[in-house]
């Protein structure tokens, strides 16, 4: 789906994969974890394609997931809630508030995207250890499933 929105985006993280493995993946998963729409899951899964190990892949795709969602966490602090309103609209906005309030800690356990989930998490002044272990958990599912997909691609390649 990405491929129709961003051809260029696309083309460009396949090649900064192909030219920089596991750098650019950690990269890839921070920033995403931010604002950056190019997901890192699709690279977990074709690891072994980049000559990379799918669950080295999958460890540094999580490392900069965390990492990135407590530098969102913390920009939605310091930026506020009209910073926030404007990056993602009033209806994003608002759809993920309701969500939030009302599930809170579930919210950013089974929220997506992760990245909005990451900002009404700051903004909302959830604590800190709350979101991380949230983080943690569904960073962990999500990606996990990932390398088991990965590790079997690896297996059928060899």
């Amino acid at each position: 789906m990405l491929e129709h929105f961003f051809p260029e985006l696309k083309r460009w993280a396949e090649e900064f994969v192909q030219e920089h493995g596991y750098t650019a993946l950690f990269i890839l998963s921070f920033t995403e974890s931010i604002m950056q729409p190019v997901p890192p899951y699709p690279f977990i899964v074709s690891a072994p394609i980049f000559k990379l190990s799918p669950y080295t892949a999958g460890f540094v795709a999580f490392a900069g997931n965390i990492l990135g969602a407590l530098v969102a966490y913390y920009l939605a602090r310091i930026l506020g809630e009209a910073f926030v309103r404007k990056v993602f609209g009033q209806r994003l906005y608002l759809k993920g508030e309701a969500l939030f309030n009302r599930y809170g800690f579930w919210a950013v356990l089974i929220g997506e995207p992760y990245k909005l989930v990451c900002w009404l998490a700051g903004l909302f002044h959830m604590p800190l250890w709350s979101f991380i272990l949230a983080s943690l958990i569904a960073r962990a599912i999500r990606i996990g499933i990932f390398v088991f997909f990965g590790d079997v691609l690896e297996k059928f390649i060899n």
